[in-house]
């Protein structure tokens, strides 16, 4: 938590931190906040809650925010120095220059434990590098590319226009965060540099393999919240419609991977279910998804199939390591 502090503490008095202590009480969360906004009190707010969860620490953020913008960063990420001034500079000089920028992309670094080469996450490909651009604009997305709560920095009174509330006591609501926002953006800039790292490798973290099939409810909360949030004729730009498309795409296939991988009758019961809500509540969403690639993949009919669903898993974790 210091070191993720510390890293933000280089902004300096363009930024407003914000350090939610949300109902901590097996360590000394809200002692470090108190400590921190008592030496920079002109940078640092110390907010005390009782616990909500990821979502609801969030939601306070947004809501006791200032700023013109507005980055969640978890206390046991960090960000580059060198990368966080270039992109302080340039949003400060989009306010200045009265540019609306909507949304900010940039890189983010997977720093996995005991791993020596760190895997990047870049757009160059498929964004234009150093231009404001619009959904037009974008490109193909590959399957490792998509735009995360590490990546993105939205404009803070865009999150209020469109009444984005994170649920409460759920994990997993950072895909939230970064889907129900974007109908609402228009003006986009992508800076080609490393901010965010991201510390993953942890035996008790959220997207641990173990922790992610024991929380698989939420999950699937999560998922059918998207499904539910999805309209085409409230998305009426087609590439922005198609990018939500194939991130739901990726949202099936997570949990449907955990169920299979957990093998219980119950499990398999409940991918069974969801796949039948994606059917039910947007049929027309359902056959995008159920006929791509993906869907394909994780419904492969019998033991086999879902043995062959495994091995695919294994084989692209091993080349991602999101986890």
């Amino acid at each position: 938590m210091r070191h993720c502090i510390d890293s933000l503490l280089v902004g300096g008095e363009d930024v407003e931190i914000l350090i939610v202590d949300d109902g901590s009480t097996k360590d000394n969360t809200a002692e470090i906040a108190d400590e921190y906004q008592e030496k920079y009190p002109s940078i640092v707010k110390a907010i005390h809650q009782e616990n909500g969860g990821h979502g609801e620490a969030v939601n306070t953020g947004i809501r006791n925010a200032r700023g013109h913008f507005f980055k969640v960063v978890d206390s046991d990420d960090w960000v580059n120095e060198e990368a966080y001034i270039k992109i302080l500079e340039f949003l400060k000089t989009s306010v200045e220059e009265e540019k609306n920028l909507d949304m900010l992309i940039s890189n983010y670094v997977y720093e996995k434990v005991g791993v020596k080469r760190k895997k990047v996450i870049q757009y160059k490909n498929c964004l234009p590098v150093d231009e404001y651009f619009t959904w037009e604009d974008i490109k193909h997305f590959k399957v490792d590319q998509y735009i995360l709560m590490h990546s993105v920095i939205y404009r803070t009174e865009l999150l209020r226009e469109c009444e984005l509330v994170l649920p409460m006591h759920t994990f997993y609501v950072d895909n939230l965060f970064v889907f129900e926002p974007l109908p609402y953006v228009k003006t986009m800039y992508y800076m080609n540099v490393n901010f965010y790292r991201y510390f993953i490798g942890r035996e008790d973290q959220s997207v641990n393999e173990s922790v992610m099939i024991k929380r698989i409810d939420q999950q699937i909360k999560v998922t059918k919240s998207m499904i539910d949030y999805f309209d085409y004729d409230k998305i009426p730009i087609k590439k922005c419609r198609y990018y939500m498309i194939n991130y739901l795409k990726m949202m099936m296939m997570v949990p449907s991977i955990m169920l299979i991988l957990s093998g219980t009758d119950e499990n398999l019961a409940k991918k069974k279910e969801l796949w039948q809500y994606l059917r039910t509540t947007n049929p027309k969403l359902w056959f995008r998804i159920r006929r791509s690639k993906i869907g394909s993949a994780v419904n492969i009919p019998g033991r086999g199939g879902r043995k062959i669903s495994k091995i695919g898993y294994k084989v692209y974790n091993r080349l991602i390591g999101f986890n």
